[in-house]
């Protein structure tokens, strides 16, 4: 099992972009030979479950994102209920993308930075289980949990030792995007968190599904979970990531006989999409609902067109005024409490669900035994 340690949680939770870094030359250079390299030795990550049931558990993590991760819940599709700022100024500080109240965002500002150094040690740490434990030999549902969580616990790492900053894509290290920057190391591997992505999970896993588990750091993407991922709950944690994003606009968007989508889907369509327009629709067709239903069956066209690069962030990625500093909440964290809480009493209003159920993994008598396995 994992390593359990006290990681300092903030217990009080209830709750002009500046333009696209450029790696340098050098960086790049370094950063092609590196994955020349690394095609080869990666393949030792493929999955080989040996059959014995071996679970890893990821409670501290869950308890973590259970302190500083917010859901903006269920996707409204409306333009979002705006909140006036604050007297004797017209700025409107934190997030301002159009899909500020879909998915979930995280509050950086108040995660300080003892916590943010324990997130680094965390990541360390899962990276250490797999020096003493073949992660390879694990049941498929279980290594794809380790991935998942060990991709996106970097992430909330790098980009909180960043912050603050209005894109995650801004980020170098040493020279490279985040994206693209080998600082995990797996078994002696150096990876990136898209060599995980790319050349691990969606190299070895057939269903589509397993896409909405990354968490990239931008409000565009799928949204960050309240709970790491679990192999025995893994399937329908996914599922329930895809339908959050599938049907929120940031996922889909009609317009006139055209379907919009999020460009996150261009990024999988080599490994899951091949013919875009055929296999994502089918793909769609199976998390849409209600009017999108019909939407999708509408359309006679797939363009992908979506994408919001702002990070998923309750302040914006932006430091208030001091003035907002002293003993109260930060501004644009207050403001984007304060129209997540009227969307919600909309929907209540309006008697739409502000909630989702969701059914674990029950094995019944007669199941097959790899019941609730993601292919």
């Amino acid at each position: 099992m994992v390593r359990r340690w006290a990681i300092m949680v903030i217990a009080s939770i209830t709750l002009g972009v500046p333009a696209h870094a450029a790696p340098t030359a050098l960086a790049l250079a370094a950063q092609e030979d590196a994955a020349a390299t690394a095609l080869g030795s990666l393949a030792q990550f493929i999955p080989r479950p040996d059959g014995r049931d071996h679970r890893l558990d990821y409670g501290v993590w869950t308890e973590a994102l259970a302190a500083f991760v917010v859901s903006m819940g269920p996707p409204l599709r409306k333009v979002p209920l705006d909140v006036a700022a604050p007297p004797g100024t017209r700025i409107k500080m934190g997030p301002n993308s159009f899909y500020r109240l879909d998915g979930s965002m995280i509050g950086f500002t108040l995660i300080d930075r003892e916590v943010m150094s324990n997130i680094a040690r965390y990541r360390r740490e899962l990276q250490a289980v797999a020096d003493t434990l073949d992660i390879q030999a694990l049941p498929r549902n279980e290594q794809l949990a380790f991935w998942l969580n060990l991709h996106n616990v970097a992430m909330v790492e790098k980009i909180g030792e960043n912050w603050p900053i209005r894109q995650p894509r801004d980020i170098l290290i040493d020279g490279v995007p985040l994206e693209d920057a080998p600082f995990i190391t797996v078994q002696g591997i150096a990876l990136s968190p898209r060599d995980i992505r790319e050349r691990i999970v969606y190299a070895h896993w057939e269903s589509p599904v397993v896409i909405y588990g990354f968490w990239r750091g931008e409000i565009g993407g799928p949204a960050i979970q309240r709970a790491a991922f679990d192999g025995r709950d893994i399937a329908s944690q996914l599922d329930l990531a895809a339908r959050e994003f599938v049907n929120s606009r940031r996922g889909t968007e009609r317009r006139g006989d055209t379907m919009h989508v999020s460009r996150f889907y261009t990024d999988a369509a080599p490994f899951y999409f091949s013919d875009f327009d055929r296999d994502l629709r089918g793909h769609l067709a199976q998390h849409v609902e209600g009017t999108l239903v019909e939407s999708l069956a509408e359309t006679a066209l797939i363009e992908a067109t979506i994408y919001e690069y702002d990070i998923a962030d309750l302040s914006g990625g932006a430091r208030s005024n001091p003035f907002f500093a002293s003993g109260r909440l930060d501004a644009g964290v207050a403001r984007m409490l304060a129209e997540r809480q009227r969307k919600f009493e909309y929907m209540r209003r309006e008697r739409i669900p502000t909630f989702t159920i969701t059914v674990s993994n029950i094995t019944l008598p007669g199941d097959p035994p790899n019941k609730g396995e993601v292919d």
